[in-house]
């Protein structure tokens, strides 16, 4: 019968009395006996407190099966990996060994349940299994040391062998990557089984530009990462996921099925028309869709508040879409313009067709409240509290936490003043830039619709104004390019504020300057204000421009 450890009696606490065997344990002072002895098969083993200890008291060490993570003795002795027990099962650590031309330089300590530290040298050293990674074409790296117990796992279930898998020391252990590049390049391919998180997915794109493209595949996995995929669905999934891993391309480069899958979801998207009042925009644009940014500009005083609360309004009523399911949907706006009692003020007004005279009090409390309620009764519109400039990242933010809120319609009245002149160390475009390229990042990671309002440049001298009624061309938008590039639709909208004509001087004309969706451009129709009810409604009295 093989001894494994002499240790402490648990009974007597003998320094070194109590043997442990194959079946179980024997202590020759006070003659305490266990049979089948659970630390050696049904617990991980556990921890012999000592940080102190040398690479030689380690490589003395036992080594049991990791039943806890469907790891077996066969494949933890593969790896080379040290246990340290305590017979009472009190606590436990893993030593896993990495080399330095194929010798043992270091060891990582885990102590359970998860704290790790370090013994030896680790600024040389290979990979976690590199050593002992041969007799295959292609290697496995994944994230850490129990993620390549895993994967070695379900390679000896079904070949009865342990192909090449490896693990970085870390997460972040790139740079080990990197200086075993040479060396991972011999094999032909390489499959990456990182974390399925965000920073998992991360370490995806740097290892695999190290690697370099055309060699690396990514594995999809079925659970967080292959440790838990082996427990819940056993080393067949593993294999799976390895034949079905996808080859990585570097970012923004699709091929194949990928195209498909993308023309697939964008024949799937959705969209919502805009309000009555607004039927030519419909027929230009098609309608409202998440994913998208679309901007609105015009010239001071024509109508840029109302238009906005149209659409807001609408967006807050529960319709059925084309496949009859009602949308319950959550709006933010981002009026820096507006106080939030004004906005309030506006709302209710335009949810009880009549404007307020604050002389004649002509609207009561109870009005009021009505008006109220049903516009902000049910939390569905969400406003933010700031006038003026933010910093960039400070807009952002508020932003993406409205999405998190659950709103999937977002306004942002107006752009131009967003962001303040030299916030965050950047000039007035470089600010404007950043910020733009950061909105689209979060419309595109939350799906959601985000309205932009911006103002136009001074008209050149000579001509009408655009508050004369000149309808803007693209190149009249006021701030960087980058507001019009990014944008997906453009309109543009004025109205004649000096016109003797009263129908006229309440009239708002459209005009669609860019549609990414349609490609259809040109004058989209008018509305005209009524100033009683504060509404708009569409019309096809449409004054000549000027």
């Amino acid at each position: 019968m093989s001894r494994y450890k002499q240790t402490a009696c648990p009974e007597c606490d003998s320094s070194d009395a109590f043997t442990i065997y194959e079946d179980g344990a024997y202590c020759f002072s006070c003659q305490y006996t266990t049979k089948k002895v659970n630390i050696m098969n049904d617990l991980e083993p556990v921890a012999k407190p000592n940080s102190n200890i040398t690479l030689e008291e380690i490589n003395d060490l036992n080594s049991f099966p990791i039943n806890s993570r469907g790891i077996s003795k066969q494949v933890v002795d593969h790896f080379g990996i040290k246990m340290a027990v305590n017979p009472d099962g009190s606590g436990g650590s893993h030593f896993y060994p990495y080399t330095n031309e194929g010798r043992v330089a270091a060891y990582k300590e885990r102590k359970l349940p998860k704290s790790f530290v370090a013994h030896g040298n680790f600024s040389n050293v290979e990979l976690f299994g590199q050593s002992v990674a041969s007799g295959g074409k292609t290697l496995v790296i994944t994230e850490g040391e129990l993620d390549a117990c895993a994967v070695a796992e379900a390679f000896l279930h079904k070949y009865k062998r342990i192909f090449p898998v490896v693990s970085m020391p870390s997460a972040t252990g790139c740079k080990t990557v990197l200086a075993q590049r040479e060396w991972i390049r011999r094999f032909e391919s390489v499959i990456l089984f990182f974390d399925k998180d965000e920073a998992g997915q991360a370490a995806v794109q740097k290892v695999a530009k190290i690697i370099g493209a055309g060699k690396v595949k990514v594995a999809k996995l079925l659970e967080k990462d292959p440790c838990e995929q082996l427990l819940k669905h056993g080393p067949q999934s593993l294999l799976q996921s390895y034949w079905d891993a996808e080859t990585w391309s570097p970012a923004g480069l699709v091929m194949g099925e990928s195209i498909w899958d993308q023309f697939q979801q964008r024949q799937r998207t959705k969209s919502r028309p805009y309000p009555k009042c607004l039927t030519g925009l419909n027929d230009k644009l098609k309608g409202i869709r998440q994913g998208e940014i679309t901007l609105f500009t015009s010239g001071t005083g024509s109508g840029k508040s109302t238009i906005v609360k149209e659409i807001i309004l609408d967006l807050l009523e529960d319709k059925p879409d084309a496949d009859g399911v009602i949308e319950e949907n959550k709006v933010g706006l981002i009026s820096l313009e507006e106080s939030v009692g004004d906005t309030a003020e506006k709302f209710i007004e335009m949810s009880l067709n009549q404007k307020l005279d604050h002389e004649t009090n002509n609207l009561s409390e109870l009005d009021l409240r009505q008006g109220f309620e049903k516009v902000f009764g049910d939390e569905r519109l969400i406003l933010l509290d700031h006038q003026g400039s933010v910093g960039d990242s400070t807009l952002t933010d508020k932003i993406e936490y409205m999405c998190l809120m659950g709103c999937k319609y977002l306004v942002l009245d107006h752009i131009t003043i967003a962001v303040s002149e030299g916030a965050e160390g950047l000039s007035g475009n470089e600010a404007i830039d950043k910020v733009m390229s950061d909105l689209l990042k979060i419309v595109k990671k939350h799906n959601v619709w985000l309205c932009l309002i911006s103002h136009l440049r001074k008209a050149p001298g000579g001509g009408a104004s655009f508050e004369e009624g000149k309808l803007a061309s693209i190149d009249d938008i006021k701030g960087s390019g980058s507001i019009k590039q990014i944008s997906f639709d453009i309109v543009a909208f004025a109205r004649n504020l000096v016109a003797d004509n009263a129908t006229e001087r309440n009239t708002i004309k459209f005009r669609v300057l860019k549609s990414r969706f349609t490609g259809l451009t040109g004058s989209a129709g008018a509305a005209i204000y009524n100033t009683k009810t504060g509404r708009l409604t569409s019309t096809d009295n449409v004054f000549m421009e000027i």
